[in-house]
């Protein structure tokens, strides 16, 4: 009779322990569209500004207490310009955040990321200040050039 409670005790943890393991509709890692395709942040910040104006906010990025957003912005500024001329998608999310979060004062109102090597080149660029706020993000986009402070090797 011990071996048998024992058994469905444990036999009850793991379905339990199954359970939670596995995705509901509403957890972040089971997001999908109804034709069962994943969504993007790229998908779902069109819809966003689809249905906003070109203010809202869709994400915040730090440098220490300072914040610094992206808003949806138009064909000039902000997501929508960023998405058009430079292409969106987790990498160059996480390009942006990287930035503004550790890069240097790029001189352009923004922040930049460089090589490790002398020359330094910047492999990064941000921009930030746009009609609707001077602590949003104009632009953002690879580049490739000497930095333009001079660094001693």
């Amino acid at each position: 009779m011990l071996l048998t409670t024992s058994v469905k005790v444990g036999l009850s943890t793991a379905v339990v322990a199954s359970a939670l393991l596995i995705p509901t509709g509403a957890s972040a890692s089971a997001a999908s569209h109804t034709s069962g395709k994943t969504v993007s942040a790229a998908t779902s910040f069109d819809a966003k500004c689809r249905s906003h104006s070109r203010n809202y906010i869709l994400k915040r990025y730090y440098r220490g207490p300072q914040t610094f957003t992206l808003r949806c912005g138009t064909r000039t500024w902000g997501w929508k310009h960023i998405k058009a001329r430079h292409g969106w998608n987790r990498t160059m999310d996480r390009k942006i955040g990287t930035a503004i979060w550790s890069g240097d004062p790029n001189g352009r109102g923004g922040y930049s990321t460089y090589t490790n090597q002398c020359p330094r080149r910047e492999k990064f660029r941000t921009i930030i200040g746009t009609p609707a706020g001077s602590n949003d993000l104009l632009t953002a986009y690879p580049v490739n050039q000497l930095a333009t402070t001079g660094s001693a090797c």
